[in-house]
């Protein structure tokens, strides 16, 4: 399993696009096996981040989660892109996550039952179990299906189905994901940071 940390500048300014940077310096200091696999530059600064996402193959430390999970504070010392600029305080966050594991389905994991349509068709449809409903005994997912007036037809036409329904699944679950990453952005707290660092911009 992969793991994740994404560094966001949420929806500040230029700052602390700069401090996303920085950041991430001092964070590969303390997990120096980090591969960056995402970036989103600053749309006009160059060596500026919105956003910085890193992955691990390795399990990380409990202690650096609780050390590093939250809002980071870089205080500037120096400011090239706004001299006499006021403000010194500069607010990124970081969030840990794993990636989604998609469950595969193995035929041997699929079980089929045969029973009676039910409805109209004829006295085949209705005297024979043509009728079949595939369940995919792990997660529980199952379908039925009648539209045949063969069992064997049915069969093949539930597999499908089901394997249809399985991936709809695992495609919502990697966008409730998508949907939850993009969500630190405009979740940032600027302030009670976890972790402070000064140094010039």
């Amino acid at each position: 399993m992969k793991h994740y940390i994404q560094i966001t500048a949420g929806r500040g300014p230029v700052e602390c696009a700069r401090a996303v940077t920085l950041v991430a310096r001092e964070l590969l200091k303390a997990i120096p096996n980090l591969e960056l696999t995402d970036s989103e530059p600053h749309n006009q600064v160059d060596g500026c981040f919105m956003s910085m996402t890193f992955t691990t193959a390795e399990p990380i430390p409990l202690s650096i989660v609780n050390d590093w999970q939250g809002t980071i504070l870089w205080r500037s010392t120096k400011n090239p892109y706004r001299p006499g600029h006021k403000r010194s305080n500069w607010f990124v966050g970081i969030n840990f996550f794993d990636e989604v594991e998609l469950p595969h389905i193995d035929e041997s994991e699929i079980t089929y039952e045969t029973c009676r349509s039910g409805g109209k068709g004829g006295q085949n449809v209705n005297k024979v179990e043509t009728a079949v409903r595939a369940t995919h005994t792990p997660t529980g997912l199952s379908v039925k299906c009648s539209d045949e007036r063969s069992q064997s037809q049915n069969k093949t036409l539930a597999r499908e189905r089901l394997l249809l329904k399985f991936h709809k699944q695992n495609d919502k679950a990697v966008a409730d994901s998508q949907t939850r990453q993009w969500g630190n952005h405009d979740s940032l707290e600027r302030g009670n940071p976890v972790k402070k660092f000064s140094g010039p911009l």
